[in-house]
């Protein structure tokens, strides 16, 4: 049981994983949050019951909340990360686990902006966090063993489901998975967008795209669903739906969508280098 839990950043990301932590029973006495605003954190504390401090009104805020902490949740962005960490490192306690939900950001630049020894796991959650049908990667560093991983998995269990990955494919969760979400939306648009090419009213184009998108994922969410399975069985030999794939097929759409994620995953690896260089 984690005796101490503390969200360092709470934005909408941060929200939904404090969200899913507190569904599964965590008392909220026992969560700290930290935020820039004294606006925001008054709004998580009445919201979820939790302890949230500002760093506008106290200085040391960050480094107040983690002392005697379990699990500390790096939740800024990617360019304030590593400050982040090295803000803090003294005043962790040498078990502490550290979880960073920073694209890009990798372990051993976590690793280094904290003390040697310090366990580090890096993940990639999702924004379906928010409707508690997220997905999250977690990596674990050098120094972590399944006690860690078990503590990390315990944060994001009420939010999703939770995959360990060796750190290399991180980049290539973050273009599927990380940007996935938007690469529905996208193709919500297009639907709509051809709906209204028939001369549709654009509310109902919009109504229909999102509601057929909403509702496969909901099907696809299905134990034992997989998207061939799913996408064979309305497809019926010599009908429309099979005119409309061939046609995707012709056109190469499953290559655009390789492209566009590998487009991904290159500037994740692009990202790390350059907080790298800073």
């Amino acid at each position: 049981m984690m005796k101490k839990i503390v969200f360092l950043g709470c934005g909408s990301m941060g929200e939904a994983i404090l969200a899913g932590l507190l569904a599964t029973g965590v008392p909220p006495l026992s969560v700290v949050v930290t935020v820039r605003r004294p606006e925001r954190a008054n709004e998580l504390a009445t919201r979820h019951g939790v302890t949230a401090l500002a760093s506008q009104e106290e200085a040391d805020a960050n480094s107040q909340a983690v002392v005697g902490a379990s699990v500390v949740i790096l939740g800024v962005k990617p360019v304030g990360t590593l400050d982040l960490c090295r803000e803090i490192a003294g005043a962790l306690e040498s078990e502490t686990v550290v979880i960073s939900v920073a694209a890009a950001v990798s372990l051993s630049q976590l690793e280094g902006a904290l003390k040697p020894g310090q366990p580090v796991v890096r993940s990639m959650p999702n924004t379906p966090l928010q409707v508690g049908r997220g997905v999250v990667a977690l990596s674990g560093g050098s120094s972590v063993d399944e006690h860690h991983l078990s503590a990390a998995h315990e944060v994001f269990a009420g939010s999703g489901v939770v995959l360990d990955i060796p750190e290399e494919q991180q980049n290539a969760v973050s273009a599927i998975s990380g940007s996935g979400p938007a690469y529905a939306f996208y193709l919500a648009e297009a639907m709509a967008a051809a709906a209204e090419s028939f001369g549709m009213d654009s509310e109902i184009a919009q109504i229909l795209a999102r509601e057929t998108v909403a509702g496969a994922g909901i099907m696809l969410a299905e134990p034992g669903a997989t998207a061939t399975q799913m996408r064979r069985a309305v497809t019926s030999p010599n009908g429309t739906t099979e005119q409309a794939i061939a046609t995707f097929d012709r056109l190469g759409l499953p290559g655009i969508i390789e492209a566009g994620a590998r487009a991904a995953a290159a500037r994740a690896a692009q990202i790390t280098q350059e907080l790298g260089s800073n």
